[in-house]
């Protein structure tokens, strides 16, 4: 238990900090930004609370609002991404998975957690984009920020997943 608490603890703290000191500062020809911090919400245990999921997906959201002087836009995001993680879970899956297991290639396969990844980042950044912009006077670059920065921010993701050892090993 506490272990687990201690992981979440390192994995929110060492992805605000990656995000806000360093991809904050990238821009892919100035349309595509990555967002890392997402896989902090993404890696939360199946069959944590509703509760638990949408308060640190707004806790994260806020805190990178915080360090990133954009009132309230990753907060709102997160939390709607929050919001829609366990039916989107149960959609993609199909299946009932059991609870505490945490969201890797080996618990949900390659293409399962692609997919999971590829929709619950789709549903976040089109959801701050829209936010960010507040209007659709030029949909053709919203539409190529919001493509870019999943594609970027998927890709991201889930090299660093294939990367993590711990949870590929001990079948977390």
């Amino acid at each position: 238990m506490i272990n687990n608490i201690l992981r979440g603890f390192i994995y929110f703290v060492v992805l605000v900090l990656v995000q806000v000191l360093i991809l904050n500062n990238i821009h892919f020809l100035r349309v595509a930004t990555p967002f890392l911090y997402l896989y902090f919400i993404l890696k939360m245990p199946v069959g944590s609370s509703q509760t638990n999921v949408v308060f640190f997906s707004f806790l994260i959201g806020l805190v990178i609002d915080i360090f990133s002087n954009t009132p309230g836009m990753h907060a709102f995001a997160c939390t709607l991404a929050g919001f829609i993680r366990h039916p989107l879970i149960q959609l993609l899956m199909g299946k009932e998975l059991p609870e505490g297991i945490y969201p890797s290639y080996k618990t949900f396969g390659y293409g399962g957690f692609f997919r999971y990844t590829l929709f619950f980042v789709a549903i976040h950044h089109v959801t701050l984009f829209l936010i960010e912009s507040l209007t659709l006077f030029d949909p053709l670059f919203l539409a190529i920020r919001i493509v870019a920065s999943v594609v970027t921010t998927t890709l991201l993701i889930c090299t660093i997943e294939a990367f993590n050892i711990e949870s590929q090993k001990s079948g977390d």
